[in-house]
């Protein structure tokens, strides 16, 4: 009799367990951002002046939660050397990054990442970049998402 029971109980955890994944997404809805939809405003006060920021999805102050958002910089505008602590994701939605890796700029190191790039930015990798026209980065990732300069003095909230 003992075995029927474990059996049984075996069988019903089986089927709980496969439900729960189908009615979870039964139950998510989809969420559609289209560009005239995004708000803009002013970024992190970590990053240079005249950078707009606008959240897609997520807060990408909180950790553990995904996050997706665009950034819109203006033609010249440049990021010194710095690192995340997380994975950066990051898709060049219109105009040009240039990006160079290294903690000092080395402008002869850098390369064009033009409309439709994509590129991954490991944890603690120090990088630069620079905009050539007025710039849309998408960056995607799971938060907190933070930026730690190389160099101190080059944090503009110092």
């Amino acid at each position: 009799m003992n075995r029927i029971r474990v059996t049984a109980a075996l069988i019903a955890l089986t089927v709980i367990s496969t439900l729960t994944p189908a009615q979870s997404a039964a139950q998510a809805t989809a969420e559609v951002v289209g560009s005239d939809g995004l708000v803009w405003g002013p970024a992190s006060p970590k990053l240079p002046p005249s950078a707009q920021m606008a959240v897609v999805f997520g807060d990408p102050s909180k950790p553990g939660e995904l996050y997706v958002f665009r950034a819109k910089l203006p033609d010249g505008y440049s990021v010194a050397p710095h690192t995340h602590p997380m994975d950066e994701h990051v898709t060049v939605i219109q105009g040009t990054m240039i990006l160079g890796f290294g903690e000092r700029r080395d402008e002869s190191a850098m390369k064009e990442l033009p409309t439709g790039s994509y590129v991954t930015l490991p944890s603690g990798v120090p990088h630069f970049n620079r905009m050539k026209g007025e710039t849309i980065l998408q960056f995607h990732g799971i938060g907190p998402y933070d930026i730690e300069y190389v160099d101190p003095e080059d944090d503009p909230t110092r």
